[in-house]
C-alpha cells in the first residue's frame, strides 16, 4: 500500500485530444474534466462505466483496480492487513491523481465520495454521476461475488441498509443522479448520456445569462 503514491497508469490513453475532436459530442464538451461514477457497491459503476467510456470514446479507469495494482494486493487483503483507514487514505490519493489525468470515465469505490477532499477534487476536475439502485437490486448483484470486505459479516443486508442510510444523503450531492435499475446496461448508459447533454445545455444557458 505504501507504493500507492508512486503508481504508474496501467493504460496510457494516447491521442485523447484527437479522439475528443472526432468523438462523441459529450466528450468534446468535457475539456479535461472526467465523468466520475459514484454509488454503493453493486450499483454497476464498473460495468456501466466501461460501456459509457466506449460510447464516449474515452479511457476507462476503475479506482479499485488502480489501488490493487499500486498495492500489489487485493482490496480484501488491504482491509485485513492494513485496515480500512489505510485503504481510504490510498483511495483518496489515487483518485486525486487520476483526476489530473482526465478526461476519462472513472468508477470509484462505494466509500470514496464520502471523503470531503475527494468530493472537492471531483467537483473541480469532473462531473459526478450517482448510480442509484434499490436495496433488492444491490443485494442481488453483490451476492454474486464474495469480495466485499464491508459485507463479510452475518447480516450483509442489514449492513447494506445502514450504508444506504449513511451514504445516500452524500451521494445526493453529485451533479447527476441516474437510476441503475434492472435493465440492459446500454439503457443506463443512454440515460447518463442524455443527462450529461441536458447538464451541459443548462450550463451553457447559465453562462449566457
Amino acid at each position: 500500500m505504501n507504493n500507492i503514491s508512486r503508481f504508474n497508469p496501467l493504460d496510457e490513453a494516447g491521442g485523447q485530444t484527437e479522439n475528443r475532436r472526432r468523438g462523441h459530442p459529450i466528450s468534446r464538451q468535457l475539456g479535461m474534466r472526467s465523468i466520475v461514477l459514484v454509488g454503493l457497491m453493486g450499483a454497476g459503476k464498473s460495468t456501466v462505466g466501461r460501456r459509457l467510456a466506449q460510447t464516449l470514446k474515452l479511457p476507462f479507469r476503475d479506482a479499485d483496480h488502480e489501488i490493487e495494482a499500486a498495492a500489489g494486493m487485493t482490496i480484501p487483503d488491504i482491509f485485513a492487513i492494513h485496515g480500512e483507514e489505510h485503504f481510504r487514505d490510498g483511495e483518496r490519493r489515487v483518485i486525486a491523481r487520476l483526476l489530473q489525468e482526465g478526461p476519462m470515465v472513472l468508477a470509484t469505490g462505494g466509500g470514496a465520495f464520502m471523503n470531503e477532499e475527494t468530493r472537492r477534487n471531483i467537483a473541480e476536475h469532473g462531473i459526478s454521476v450517482w448510480l442509484k439502485a434499490d436495496l433488492d437490486v444491490l443485494m442481488r448483484r453483490v451476492r454474486k461475488r464474495d469480495t466485499r470486505p464491508l459485507l463479510r459479516n452475518p447480516d450483509p443486508e442489514g449492513t447494506m441498509r445502514r450504508l444506504m442510510e449513511i451514504r445516500h444523503p452524500v451521494y445526493a450531492l453529485a451533479d447527476l443522479t441516474i437510476d441503475s435499475h434492472e435493465a440492459p446496461h446500454d439503457r443506463v448508459v443512454a440515460d447518463i448520456v442524455k443527462a450529461l447533454g441536458e447538464w451541459f445545455d443548462k450550463d451553457k444557458q447559465g453562462n449566457a445569462e
